[in-house]
């Protein structure tokens, strides 16, 4: 239900960022799972995200990583692979631990990498998150990979400082290490007017219709790493 008074620009993204976090904690859906696409010698996409990459509470096949195989096949981007190793709940330190064994086992020639909400929630320092992602993304390098790094916003009521610094952080970790970077993977959909109407009943997660915008959202960055 469209609840216009109660958010102005601010308290709407307040509202829609502090609840999209809280989830980001206490999801547990999609560990790991291939998606369809070409097998064999294919050239694999390695996602390494949480519950906003995960599908959590979608049917599967809707979240923006399955339809990123849709894309790929509309575009006639023929020999790839995606592998959605995402896990609802994961911080940087997760996905930092988690990295080594994906890229033996799977030997991505791209890594998007989208953490770091569930630090802000756990009020883990920013420099701690800055040093996760920054070696996720030189490990993803060292191991032949392209990296695209996928950030986040925090809502408001975290402080202005802190909030400008971590948003500032993904576009600093991806000049450092000259990589792409999509600094907000929700932009269009959680800072609308009418943002709720995105979200699921929980007012958490986006609802499947928003996932084809953040696809749109990343594309334009992955498509220049897959040629």
């Amino acid at each position: 239900m469209k609840r216009k008074t109660f958010f102005s620009t601010t308290d709407r993204r307040h509202f829609i960022l502090q609840a999209g976090l809280g989830a980001l904690a206490l999801a547990t859906a999609g560990t790991g799972h291939a998606q369809a696409g070409p097998a064999g010698g294919a050239r694999k996409i390695v996602i390494l995200g949480d519950s906003l990459s995960s599908e959590y509470g979608l049917a599967r096949g809707t979240g923006w990583a399955a339809l990123l195989v849709q894309r790929l096949a509309e575009q006639k981007k023929t020999g790839w692979q995606v592998v959605n190793a995402s896990i609802g709940g994961d911080t940087t330190s997760g996905g930092r631990s988690r990295l080594p064994a994906l890229l033996k086992q799977h030997r991505p020639a791209v890594l998007v990498i989208e953490l770091g909400g569930n630090d802000a929630l756990r009020g883990l320092p920013l420099n701690m998150t800055e040093t996760n992602l920054d070696a996720m993304v030189k490990a993803g390098l060292e191991a032949g990979a392209k990296v695209l790094l996928v950030g986040n916003q925090v809502p408001p009521n975290y402080g202005q400082r802190y909030t400008q610094d971590f948003a500032a952080l993904f576009p600093k970790i991806a000049a450092a290490n000259r990589v792409p970077v999509v600094p907000f993977m929700l932009k269009g959909i959680a800072d609308t007017p009418d943002a709720i109407d995105s979200f699921q009943a929980d007012r958490i997660h986006p609802l499947a219709k928003a996932h084809p915008l953040i696809l749109d959202n990343i594309w334009p960055e992955l498509q220049k790493l897959i040629g």
